[in-house]
Protein backbone atom coordinates (compact mmCIF):
# COMPACT_ATOMS: atom_id res chain seq x y z
CA UNK A 1 0.00 0.00 0.00
CA UNK A 2 1.35 3.40 -0.62
CA UNK A 3 1.70 5.86 1.52
CA UNK A 4 -0.63 8.15 -0.58
CA UNK A 5 -2.78 5.51 -0.24
CA UNK A 6 -2.63 5.16 3.43
CA UNK A 7 -3.33 9.40 4.35
CA UNK A 8 -6.42 9.33 2.51
CA UNK A 9 -7.23 6.05 4.18
CA UNK A 10 -6.38 7.54 7.57
CA UNK A 11 -8.18 10.99 6.70
CA UNK A 12 -11.53 9.05 5.94
CA UNK A 13 -11.97 8.18 9.46
CA UNK A 14 -14.35 10.06 11.79
CA UNK A 15 -11.21 10.20 14.10
CA UNK A 16 -9.39 13.88 14.61
CA UNK A 17 -6.33 14.08 16.69
CA UNK A 18 -5.94 17.02 18.72
CA UNK A 19 -3.20 18.56 16.96
CA UNK A 20 -4.55 18.77 13.86
CA UNK A 21 -7.81 20.30 15.04
CA UNK A 22 -5.86 23.13 16.79
CA UNK A 23 -4.10 23.21 13.88
CA UNK A 24 -6.56 24.14 11.37
CA UNK A 25 -8.27 26.17 14.05
CA UNK A 26 -4.89 28.71 14.00
CA UNK A 27 -4.94 28.76 10.14
CA UNK A 28 -8.41 29.55 9.84
CA UNK A 29 -8.23 33.83 9.34
CA UNK A 30 -10.43 35.68 12.40
CA UNK A 31 -12.53 37.38 9.74
CA UNK A 32 -13.94 39.96 12.59
CA UNK A 33 -10.43 40.95 14.47
CA UNK A 34 -9.47 41.97 11.10
CA UNK A 35 -13.08 44.07 10.20
CA UNK A 36 -12.58 45.75 13.93
CA UNK A 37 -8.95 46.76 13.26
CA UNK A 38 -9.64 48.21 9.86
CA UNK A 39 -12.88 50.40 11.04
CA UNK A 40 -10.67 50.89 13.76
CA UNK A 41 -8.00 53.08 12.03
CA UNK A 42 -10.59 54.35 9.70
CA UNK A 43 -12.21 56.10 12.65
CA UNK A 44 -8.91 57.54 13.99
CA UNK A 45 -8.00 58.59 10.79
CA UNK A 46 -11.80 60.81 10.23
CA UNK A 47 -11.67 62.01 14.29
CA UNK A 48 -7.67 63.34 12.97
CA UNK A 49 -8.99 64.66 9.80
CA UNK A 50 -12.10 66.50 11.52
CA UNK A 51 -9.33 67.79 14.70
CA UNK A 52 -7.11 68.95 11.70
CA UNK A 53 -10.08 70.85 10.11
CA UNK A 54 -11.58 72.25 13.49
CA UNK A 55 -11.36 76.18 13.86
CA UNK A 56 -8.59 77.18 16.53
CA UNK A 57 -11.93 78.70 18.78
CA UNK A 58 -13.39 75.61 18.78
CA UNK A 59 -10.36 74.09 19.87
CA UNK A 60 -9.84 76.75 22.67
CA UNK A 61 -13.37 76.37 24.03
CA UNK A 62 -12.95 72.24 24.37
CA UNK A 63 -9.89 72.96 26.11
CA UNK A 64 -11.63 75.57 28.76
CA UNK A 65 -14.14 73.10 29.19
CA UNK A 66 -11.94 70.39 29.89
CA UNK A 67 -10.28 73.13 32.63
CA UNK A 68 -13.60 74.11 34.20
CA UNK A 69 -14.19 70.39 34.75
CA UNK A 70 -10.96 70.19 36.48
CA UNK A 71 -11.02 73.18 38.62
CA UNK A 72 -15.00 72.09 39.64
CA UNK A 73 -13.20 68.77 40.84
CA UNK A 74 -13.49 68.78 44.70
CA UNK A 75 -10.03 70.14 46.05
CA UNK A 76 -9.45 66.84 48.59
CA UNK A 77 -10.29 64.60 45.75
CA UNK A 78 -7.55 66.18 43.96
CA UNK A 79 -5.48 66.20 46.68
CA UNK A 80 -5.92 62.42 47.21
CA UNK A 81 -4.79 61.96 43.44
CA UNK A 82 -1.65 63.57 44.12
CA UNK A 83 -0.83 62.34 47.68
CA UNK A 84 -0.53 58.88 49.39
CA UNK A 85 -0.35 59.65 52.32
CA UNK A 86 -2.89 60.86 55.39
CA UNK A 87 -2.75 64.64 56.22
CA UNK A 88 -0.74 65.19 59.43
CA UNK A 89 -3.21 66.61 62.36
CA UNK A 90 -2.94 70.44 61.69
CA UNK A 91 -3.00 73.46 64.16
CA UNK A 92 -5.84 76.33 63.72
CA UNK A 93 -3.34 78.35 61.36
CA UNK A 94 -3.15 79.84 58.37
CA UNK A 95 0.12 81.73 55.75
CA UNK A 96 -0.47 84.67 54.94
CA UNK A 97 0.39 86.81 52.24
CA UNK A 98 -0.08 90.38 51.30
CA UNK A 99 0.26 90.99 47.54
CA UNK A 100 -0.68 93.00 44.59
CA UNK A 101 -1.94 91.55 41.07
CA UNK A 102 1.35 92.36 39.64
CA UNK A 103 3.48 90.35 42.15
CA UNK A 104 2.30 86.96 40.71
CA UNK A 105 6.10 85.35 39.58
CA UNK A 106 7.20 86.83 43.37
CA UNK A 107 4.07 85.53 45.15
CA UNK A 108 4.59 82.04 42.82
CA UNK A 109 8.15 81.56 43.93
CA UNK A 110 7.59 81.99 47.27
CA UNK A 111 5.07 79.48 47.42
CA UNK A 112 6.78 76.91 45.46
CA UNK A 113 9.37 77.31 47.78
CA UNK A 114 7.76 77.06 51.22
CA UNK A 115 5.54 74.52 49.66
CA UNK A 116 8.61 71.84 48.65
CA UNK A 117 10.15 73.02 51.66
CA UNK A 118 7.20 72.20 54.54
CA UNK A 119 3.65 72.74 53.47
CA UNK A 120 3.01 69.83 50.66
CA UNK A 121 2.91 67.88 53.71
CA UNK A 122 1.03 69.66 55.84
CA UNK A 123 -1.51 71.60 53.26
CA UNK A 124 -2.22 74.41 55.79
CA UNK A 125 -4.24 76.84 54.08
CA UNK A 126 -3.05 80.07 51.61
CA UNK A 127 -4.54 83.49 52.40
CA UNK A 128 -3.80 86.17 50.62
CA UNK A 129 -5.02 89.82 51.03
CA UNK A 130 -4.93 93.05 48.54
CA UNK A 131 -6.04 96.29 48.67
CA UNK A 132 -7.90 95.49 44.92
CA UNK A 133 -9.43 92.23 43.44
CA UNK A 134 -7.48 89.48 42.54
CA UNK A 135 -7.66 88.86 39.09
CA UNK A 136 -9.00 85.32 37.63
CA UNK A 137 -5.30 84.44 36.53
CA UNK A 138 -3.46 85.44 40.21
CA UNK A 139 -6.31 83.25 41.51
CA UNK A 140 -5.94 80.07 39.04
CA UNK A 141 -2.43 80.50 39.26
CA UNK A 142 -2.20 80.24 43.26
CA UNK A 143 -4.74 78.21 43.82
CA UNK A 144 -2.56 75.41 41.03
CA UNK A 145 0.38 75.68 43.20
CA UNK A 146 -1.22 75.21 46.89
CA UNK A 147 -1.47 71.34 48.72
CA UNK A 148 -4.27 72.97 50.55
CA UNK A 149 -7.08 75.47 50.13
CA UNK A 150 -6.96 78.86 49.43
CA UNK A 151 -8.64 82.33 50.51
CA UNK A 152 -8.83 85.56 48.78
CA UNK A 153 -9.80 88.66 50.63
CA UNK A 154 -9.78 92.40 49.95
CA UNK A 155 -8.39 95.20 52.41
CA UNK A 156 -11.49 97.10 53.91
CA UNK A 157 -10.86 100.99 52.11
CA UNK A 158 -10.84 102.72 55.16
CA UNK A 159 -7.94 100.60 56.53
CA UNK A 160 -5.79 100.73 53.24
CA UNK A 161 -6.31 105.14 53.55
CA UNK A 162 -5.17 108.56 55.27
CA UNK A 163 -6.36 108.11 58.01
CA UNK A 164 -9.02 111.55 59.05
CA UNK A 165 -7.08 112.82 61.60
CA UNK A 166 -3.62 113.13 59.55
CA UNK A 167 -2.85 116.72 57.84
CA UNK A 168 -2.11 115.48 54.78
CA UNK A 169 -0.12 118.89 53.78
CA UNK A 170 2.16 118.11 56.62
CA UNK A 171 2.79 115.14 55.57
CA UNK A 172 3.57 115.36 52.19
CA UNK A 173 5.73 117.87 53.08
CA UNK A 174 8.06 115.80 55.39
CA UNK A 175 8.14 112.72 52.90
CA UNK A 176 9.31 115.40 49.91
CA UNK A 177 11.81 116.06 52.56
CA UNK A 178 12.89 112.11 53.44
CA UNK A 179 12.84 111.61 49.60
CA UNK A 180 15.17 114.07 49.24
CA UNK A 181 17.42 112.52 51.81
CA UNK A 182 17.57 109.41 49.93
CA UNK A 183 15.15 107.66 52.70
CA UNK A 184 13.56 104.25 50.83
CA UNK A 185 10.04 104.64 50.32
CA UNK A 186 10.67 107.95 51.63
CA UNK A 187 7.96 109.45 49.30
CA UNK A 188 5.78 106.58 49.32
CA UNK A 189 2.06 106.80 50.28
CA UNK A 190 1.33 102.95 49.23
CA UNK A 191 4.10 101.98 51.52
CA UNK A 192 2.78 104.11 54.42
CA UNK A 193 -0.81 102.24 54.21
CA UNK A 194 0.97 99.15 54.43
CA UNK A 195 3.21 99.55 57.14
CA UNK A 196 -0.26 100.92 59.16
CA UNK A 197 -2.41 97.89 58.09
CA UNK A 198 0.14 95.46 58.75
CA UNK A 199 0.97 97.01 62.22
CA UNK A 200 -2.47 97.14 63.47
CA UNK A 201 -5.27 95.52 60.90
CA UNK A 202 -4.13 92.24 59.08
CA UNK A 203 -5.03 90.18 62.17
CA UNK A 204 -8.43 91.52 61.72
CA UNK A 205 -9.76 90.62 58.72
CA UNK A 206 -12.63 88.38 58.75
CA UNK A 207 -10.50 85.83 57.12
CA UNK A 208 -8.04 86.08 59.54
CA UNK A 209 -10.52 86.07 62.35
CA UNK A 210 -11.14 82.68 62.63
CA UNK A 211 -7.27 81.72 62.85
CA UNK A 212 -5.36 81.22 65.66
CA UNK A 213 -1.68 81.42 64.48
CA UNK A 214 -0.23 83.29 60.96
CA UNK A 215 2.50 82.28 59.28
CA UNK A 216 3.64 85.40 56.91
CA UNK A 217 5.42 85.27 53.78
CA UNK A 218 6.63 87.61 51.27
CA UNK A 219 6.66 87.89 47.36
CA UNK A 220 10.16 87.32 46.28
CA UNK A 221 11.42 85.17 49.40
CA UNK A 222 13.62 82.10 49.61
CA UNK A 223 13.67 79.30 51.94
CA UNK A 224 16.77 77.13 52.40
CA UNK A 225 15.63 74.22 54.62
CA UNK A 226 13.45 71.63 55.10
CA UNK A 227 11.12 72.14 58.03
CA UNK A 228 10.15 68.67 58.86
CA UNK A 229 7.85 69.77 61.45
CA UNK A 230 4.90 71.63 62.36
CA UNK A 231 6.00 75.34 63.68
CA UNK A 232 2.84 76.42 64.54
CA UNK A 233 2.85 73.04 66.56
CA UNK A 234 5.90 74.21 68.47
CA UNK A 235 4.71 77.57 68.92
CA UNK A 236 1.03 76.49 70.31
CA UNK A 237 3.19 73.30 73.08
CA UNK A 238 5.82 75.71 73.86
CA UNK A 239 3.45 78.69 74.66
CA UNK A 240 5.36 80.82 71.84
CA UNK A 241 3.53 84.07 71.07
CA UNK A 242 6.17 85.72 67.90
CA UNK A 243 8.45 84.11 66.26
CA UNK A 244 11.36 85.77 64.04
CA UNK A 245 14.82 84.27 62.38
CA UNK A 246 16.28 88.01 61.34
CA UNK A 247 17.06 90.92 63.84
CA UNK A 248 18.59 94.37 62.54
CA UNK A 249 18.23 98.05 62.87
CA UNK A 250 15.90 100.26 61.69
CA UNK A 251 17.17 103.14 60.21
CA UNK A 252 16.60 106.07 62.33
CA UNK A 253 15.49 108.67 59.68
CA UNK A 254 12.07 106.65 59.66
CA UNK A 255 11.02 106.53 63.65
CA UNK A 256 12.59 109.43 64.97
CA UNK A 257 9.71 109.54 67.64
CA UNK A 258 8.27 106.34 67.64
CA UNK A 259 10.59 105.40 70.53
CA UNK A 260 9.00 108.90 72.21
CA UNK A 261 5.64 107.85 71.86
CA UNK A 262 6.19 104.73 73.71
CA UNK A 263 7.84 105.86 76.55
CA UNK A 264 4.56 108.20 77.01
CA UNK A 265 2.44 104.83 76.45
CA UNK A 266 4.37 103.17 78.88
CA UNK A 267 4.00 105.45 81.17
CA UNK A 268 0.23 105.58 80.93
CA UNK A 269 -0.59 102.37 81.00
CA UNK A 270 2.29 100.54 83.44
CA UNK A 271 -0.41 97.83 83.76
CA UNK A 272 0.26 96.62 80.24
CA UNK A 273 3.84 96.55 79.84
CA UNK A 274 5.00 92.69 80.67
CA UNK A 275 7.26 92.57 84.13
CA UNK A 276 9.08 89.75 82.80
CA UNK A 277 9.72 91.41 79.40
CA UNK A 278 12.62 91.49 76.40
CA UNK A 279 13.24 95.57 77.03
CA UNK A 280 16.71 94.61 77.37
CA UNK A 281 17.02 93.93 73.75
CA UNK A 282 16.13 97.16 72.40
CA UNK A 283 17.28 99.52 74.97
CA UNK A 284 21.09 99.85 75.97
CA UNK A 285 22.27 99.88 79.64
CA UNK A 286 19.78 98.05 81.65
CA UNK A 287 17.97 101.48 81.84
CA UNK A 288 14.79 100.11 80.95
CA UNK A 289 11.64 102.29 79.52
CA UNK A 290 13.55 105.53 80.72
CA UNK A 291 16.84 104.40 78.02
CA UNK A 292 17.04 105.17 74.68
CA UNK A 293 16.38 103.08 72.12
CA UNK A 294 19.27 100.96 70.45
CA UNK A 295 16.84 100.76 66.98
CA UNK A 296 16.94 96.95 67.08
CA UNK A 297 13.79 95.00 65.74
CA UNK A 298 12.72 91.94 64.55
CA UNK A 299 12.93 91.63 60.51
CA UNK A 300 8.81 91.21 60.07
CA UNK A 301 9.06 90.25 56.46
CA UNK A 302 9.06 86.50 58.22
CA UNK A 303 7.12 86.25 61.25
CA UNK A 304 5.36 83.44 62.73
CA UNK A 305 2.50 84.10 65.22
CA UNK A 306 0.05 84.18 67.49
CA UNK A 307 -2.61 86.65 65.97
CA UNK A 308 -4.54 86.50 69.84
CA UNK A 309 -1.20 88.71 70.79
CA UNK A 310 -2.53 91.51 68.07
CA UNK A 311 -5.48 91.06 69.18
CA UNK A 312 -5.12 91.48 72.81
CA UNK A 313 -6.06 94.72 74.47
CA UNK A 314 -2.38 95.61 75.35
CA UNK A 315 -1.76 95.69 71.59
CA UNK A 316 -4.58 96.82 70.49
CA UNK A 317 -4.15 99.88 72.92
CA UNK A 318 -0.37 100.45 71.90
CA UNK A 319 -1.26 100.62 68.22
CA UNK A 320 -4.46 103.06 68.58
CA UNK A 321 -1.76 105.16 70.73
CA UNK A 322 0.72 105.12 67.81
CA UNK A 323 -2.30 106.00 65.13
CA UNK A 324 -3.26 108.95 66.46
CA UNK A 325 0.25 110.49 66.88
CA UNK A 326 0.26 110.12 63.15
CA UNK A 327 3.67 108.81 62.87
CA UNK A 328 3.07 106.18 60.30
CA UNK A 329 2.42 109.16 57.69
CA UNK A 330 4.06 112.02 59.34
CA UNK A 331 7.24 110.16 59.58
CA UNK A 332 7.16 106.25 57.98
CA UNK A 333 6.84 104.02 60.73
CA UNK A 334 7.60 100.24 59.87
CA UNK A 335 5.94 97.28 61.41
CA UNK A 336 8.67 95.81 62.01
CA UNK A 337 10.10 98.32 64.86
CA UNK A 338 5.88 98.33 66.40
CA UNK A 339 5.73 94.96 66.16
CA UNK A 340 9.10 94.27 67.97
CA UNK A 341 8.76 96.49 70.20
CA UNK A 342 5.50 95.82 71.13
CA UNK A 343 6.80 91.95 71.48
CA UNK A 344 9.85 93.37 73.29
CA UNK A 345 7.42 94.85 76.17
CA UNK A 346 4.27 93.42 76.13
CA UNK A 347 5.38 89.63 76.30
CA UNK A 348 7.44 87.50 78.78
CA UNK A 349 10.81 87.11 77.12
CA UNK A 350 10.08 83.33 76.66
CA UNK A 351 7.84 83.60 74.63
CA UNK A 352 9.44 85.08 71.93
CA UNK A 353 11.22 82.33 69.54
CA UNK A 354 14.26 82.76 67.37
CA UNK A 355 13.97 79.79 64.40
CA UNK A 356 17.44 79.04 64.47
CA UNK A 357 16.92 76.04 61.90
CA UNK A 358 15.37 77.77 59.05
CA UNK A 359 17.51 78.78 56.05
CA UNK A 360 15.58 82.30 55.12
CA UNK A 361 16.34 85.29 52.32
CA UNK A 362 14.61 88.31 51.56
CA UNK A 363 16.79 90.49 49.61
CA UNK A 364 19.07 92.10 50.43
CA UNK A 365 19.74 89.72 53.12
CA UNK A 366 19.96 86.01 54.16
CA UNK A 367 20.80 83.79 56.84
CA UNK A 368 21.48 80.37 57.62
CA UNK A 369 21.52 77.63 60.23
CA UNK A 370 24.61 77.33 62.18
CA UNK A 371 24.68 73.79 62.87
CA UNK A 372 26.37 71.27 61.00
CA UNK A 373 23.92 68.42 61.10
CA UNK A 374 21.37 70.44 58.96
CA UNK A 375 23.88 70.58 56.05
CA UNK A 376 25.21 67.18 56.09
CA UNK A 377 21.68 65.64 56.33
CA UNK A 378 20.62 67.52 53.08
CA UNK A 379 18.47 69.39 55.14
CA UNK A 380 19.85 73.09 54.10
CA UNK A 381 21.48 74.62 50.84
CA UNK A 382 23.05 77.59 51.72
CA UNK A 383 26.17 79.85 52.42
CA UNK A 384 26.73 80.00 56.36
CA UNK A 385 29.76 82.02 55.45
CA UNK A 386 27.25 84.92 54.00
CA UNK A 387 24.71 84.55 56.58
CA UNK A 388 23.46 87.90 58.49
CA UNK A 389 23.62 86.10 61.95
CA UNK A 390 27.04 87.65 62.94
CA UNK A 391 27.46 90.41 60.82
CA UNK A 392 27.97 93.62 62.36
CA UNK A 393 24.82 94.81 61.40
CA UNK A 394 22.72 91.98 63.05
CA UNK A 395 20.84 92.55 66.42
CA UNK A 396 20.99 88.56 66.87
CA UNK A 397 23.91 88.82 69.11
CA UNK A 398 22.45 90.97 71.06
CA UNK A 399 19.59 88.50 71.87
CA UNK A 400 21.46 86.14 72.46
CA UNK A 401 22.89 87.79 75.60
CA UNK A 402 19.88 88.05 76.25
CA UNK A 403 17.74 85.00 75.70
CA UNK A 404 20.79 82.41 74.98
CA UNK A 405 20.99 80.65 71.49
CA UNK A 406 17.97 78.79 70.23
CA UNK A 407 19.39 75.06 69.57
CA UNK A 408 16.66 75.49 66.78
CA UNK A 409 13.50 74.02 66.85
CA UNK A 410 15.47 70.66 65.11
CA UNK A 411 15.05 69.16 68.84
CA UNK A 412 11.47 69.07 68.56
CA UNK A 413 10.42 66.12 66.28
CA UNK A 414 7.14 64.70 67.81
CA UNK A 415 5.69 61.83 66.30
CA UNK A 416 2.35 62.46 64.11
Amino acid sequence: MAFGDTFEDESSRDFDSPFLKYKRQRSKPNRLKIVAVIVAFLAFGLCLLLWSTTPEKVKKHDQLKLQQKVSQEPLQRRRKKMYCEPDPPKQNATLVMLVRNFEIDDALSSMRQIEDRFNRRFRYTWTFLNDEEFTEEFIQLTSGMASGDTEYGIVPKEEWTWPELIDRTKARSNMRKMEEDGVIYGGSVTYRHMCRYNSGFFFRHPLLLKYDYYWRVEPGIEFYCDLNYDPFKFMKDNHKAYGFVIAMPEYPKTIPSLWDATQRFAAKYPKYIDKNNAIEFIVDGNKGIEGEYNMCHFWSNFEIGDLNFWRSEAYLKYFEWLDEEGGFYYERWGDAPVHSIAAALLLPRDRIHHFADIGYKHTPWMRCPSDDESYISGRCLCNRQESFDEHVYSCLPRWFQLAGRSPGSQAYRPSF
